[in-house]
Parts: structure tokens; C-alpha cells; sequence
């Protein structure tokens, strides 16, 4: 959580201080130059979010093809939305709205599930529960 905080400061500094440094040195071209590639950058991520929004929108809510195979891939501290573009389905929400940490659940056609629990957007835990096989 102190790393998110530590982002959400330090991006907006280093663009502030990589437009006055360009301004500095190359004058109004500079600032436009690097303007322009700040720009560039912010379009390129919303880009990327409508991209794997737009794919997860045609996709049962809370399904994916294998949830075994999501657990594998799995890694503390990804986004919310690189686990979206993952499965290509939004997850089933099972804590309630803006309250922390978020509880997202995909599950597949063998009834197995993956539950995320996500703090500050970045997967905090996650845990793969699978259906009791029947003896033989």
C-alpha cells in the first residue's frame, strides 16, 4: 500500500520536473516535445484500459476457461486490470462497492474458482478452490 502511495506522488513529480528540465534546455520545443510525449503515454494506457474492457464486456461476468491455469499465472502484486486482461472477463465482486480490500471471484466450467482480493487495485492474495471429487 505505501508503494501505491509512493506512485501516485512520484509519477506526477517526474513529469513535472521533466517538463520545467526540457523547458530549461531547449526552451518552448522542449516543453511541447515532452508535452506531447506525456500526452502520447496517458493515450496509449487508455488505449490498453478500453482494449481489455472492451474484450471482458463480451464475456460472461465471472467466467474464464480455466481457473487452474489462472492460479498459475497468478502473481502478488498485479493490477486488477492485467488480471482482467488475463482472464478477458470482469470478475464476480464479492466484497461490497469502494470498500477495501476488493473481492473478485472467476470461475470456470468444472466449477473450480480463483478468489482475488486486491488492495489499492494491486492483488494483495488469491486462492484456487476446486469441487471435492467423488470416490470410486
Amino acid at each position: 500500500m505505501v508503494a501505491m502511495n509512493f506512485q501516485k506522488i512520484l509519477i506526477p513529480v517526474l513529469a513535472v520536473v521533466g517538463m520545467v528540465a526540457a523547458y530549461r534546455f531547449y526552451g518552448w520545443i522542449g516543453a511541447a516535445a515532452a508535452g506531447s510525449g506525456l500526452v502520447m503515454w496517458g493515450l496509449l494506457h487508455f488505449t490498453r484500459m478500453m482494449q481489455v474492457l472492451k474484450r471482458a464486456a463480451n464475456r460472461p461476468i465471472g467466467y474464464m476457461e480455466s481457473a487452474v491455469m489462472l492460479n498459475a499465472k497468478l502473481k502478488t502484486g498485479m493490477t486488477l486490470l492485467h488480471v482482467i486482461a488475463m482472464t478477458r472477463s470482469l470478475g464476480e465482486r464479492l466484497s461490497n462497492k469502494l470498500e477495501q480490500p476488493e473481492v473478485f471471484r472467476w470461475s470456470d466450467h468444472s466449477d473450480s474458482n480463483v478468489t482475488c482480493t486486491f488492495v489499492s487495485g494491486k492483488l494483495a492474495h488469491y486462492e484456487l478452490s476446486r469441487p471435492e471429487q467423488a470416490a470410486d
